[in-house]
């Protein structure tokens, strides 16, 4: 498992050009399904657009599909999948949504207004990067809770809700990079009594 360059969730952004206004739309997607739900949702949304040319790229398998949507080829989708690339971002489906504005762009036009549209789309969703964590969890006395609280929060570490009884147990969220870092932290500073456990382990979308 590997950590990967992707965006944080759904972004929208929209340029003019000669008075053709292109709605770019950007959302995280895992499967092909994901991804072509997405496309049919942007196109429902806007179903009197003149062209609605998407593109995705996949970290599964590599996975990429784009289509022009009835603009000259290598205009649209492929220009849209090159902003993907050069951005390294998987796991991203975009739509870029054109409304003709009565004026022909023509081919460089064309090409420069498409990867306008989906560089502002990755821009407004926000870059990240999934990458595989840990979660632990350990219980500590209520004199240790402050000082154990911000120690965690000092290693960059995700923060769960604490939850109090007896005891307070504190969970947290943490790189796989970073975990035994962590757990050493916090075994230092009670003095061996604390060992963090690890309770699961999935994808966390972390800033870049």
């Amino acid at each position: 498992m590997e950590a990967y360059r992707t965006i944080a969730g759904y972004g929208r952004a929209e340029i003019e050009e000669k008075r053709s206004v292109f709605i770019g739309s950007a959302d995280f997607v895992t499967t092909e399904e994901e991804a072509i739900a997405f496309v049919s949702r942007i196109r429902a949304e806007f179903p009197d657009a003149r062209h609605n040319v998407y593109a995705y790229l996949l970290r599964e398998g590599a996975k990429t599909r784009y289509s022009d949507d009835r603009e000259p080829q290598g205009t649209a989708g492929l220009p849209v999948v090159e902003v993907l690339r050069k951005n390294v971002c998987l796991n991203v489906a975009i739509v870029v949504t054109r409304y003709f504005g009565g004026i022909l762009l023509g081919a460089g036009g064309l090409v420069r207004a498409y990867t306008e549209a989906a560089a502002a789309a990755l821009q407004a969703a926000g870059h990240v990067h999934c990458t595989p964590c840990a979660t632990y969890r350990f219980p500590c006395p209520y004199g240790e809770y402050q000082r154990l609280s911000r120690i965690l929060e000092g290693c960059g570490v995700i923060l769960g809700e604490a939850e109090f009884g007896a005891e307070v147990s504190l969970t947290y969220t943490v790189s796989f990079q970073e975990a035994e870092r962590v757990v050493q932290k916090i075994f230092e500073a009670s003095n061996g009594r604390i060992v963090p456990q690890k309770i699961g382990e999935g994808w966390q979308k972390l800033p870049l």
